[in-house]
């Protein structure tokens, strides 16, 4: 997979690795980004191919294509082992790395995500999405305010927090609509990666908001289950963006998370 990969990347110390969801940009990560670096690690934070600063390459759908640009991008900054976190396509895509080379990971972050692949109907959906917006590209953001903005962010936000639904309205303006329907169709092929969790031997931490619909608390179970050390941070008042929502609940929560993992020393 080619093309160009915007990558920030700050700090010193162990390398945290942090990936977006869709359709967003790395800058979705900046108050957990800050509290690590202001704790002593590297952050680098990609725009994933298409969206961003980052540019989308002509290959079929895959995000194991994504991974191994991801791959590539860790081993040239010379940046692995890493504490390794994703949220949403983020954690899809974490565990495609993990899948990939399982040597990369120091340790996991997975917020607001999922192990198991997408069912018939939730692969019908993304298709009819990537169809909407390939069918009316002028009108993508309109398209996803009306499909995917509800199930992004929780009740407490959409009644409370004005000012979070409109940035994240903003992102979904910005989002190009062959981005929008190519990681759909590479999201729907996604396999299921229990096998992938069950064969983790570094620690991690699964951040959940109370009031995600999209990553409900059956599936949080799922990967927990799966996960041979793993921890749970649950953030109320928050949904599926738990760290755009109440972001300096998950800055805690991650900050402390990846200081344990630096801290730790071996039995």
């Amino acid at each position: 997979m080619t093309g160009t990969l915007h990558v920030v990347d700050r700090g010193g110390g162990p390398a945290v690795v942090l990936l977006h969801a869709f359709p967003c940009a790395g800058a979705m990560w900046e108050p957990q980004a800050a509290r690590l670096v202001d704790a002593g690690f590297r952050v680098l934070v990609p725009d994933l191919p298409g969206f961003g600063a980052s540019t989308l390459p002509e290959v079929e759908p895959s995000l194991d294509a994504v991974a191994a640009t991801l791959i590539a991008m860790i081993d040239e900054r010379e940046a692995g082992p890493c504490i390794l976190g994703g949220v949403s396509l983020g954690g899809y895509l974490a565990m495609a790395i993990l899948r990939a080379r399982p040597d990369l990971a120091r340790a996991l972050v997975l917020c607001g995500t999922k192990a198991s692949a997408d069912g018939d109907e939730a692969q019908a959906s993304r298709e009819r999405l990537a169809l909407m917006v390939t069918d009316a590209p002028d009108d993508t953001g309109r398209i996803l305010e009306q499909a995917v903005l509800p199930g992004l962010l929780g009740e407490t936000t959409r009644d409370s927090r004005p000012a979070v639904v409109e940035q994240v309205r903003g992102w979904l303006q910005d989002a190009r609509p062959e981005s929008v329907a190519w990681y759909q169709r590479a999201m729907a092929r996604r396999p299921d990666s229990g096998p992938v969790l069950a064969g983790l031997a570094a620690p991690a931490l699964v951040v959940w908001g109370v009031e995600d619909a999209l990553s409900p608390r059956a599936e949080q179970d799922l990967m927990l289950e799966r996960l041979a050390t793993s921890e749970l941070a649950v953030v109320e008042g928050a949904g599926h963006l738990a760290g755009v929502e109440r972001p300096d609940a998950v800055a805690e929560a991650v900050g402390r998370f990846a200081e344990q993992v630096r801290d730790r020393r071996p039995s």
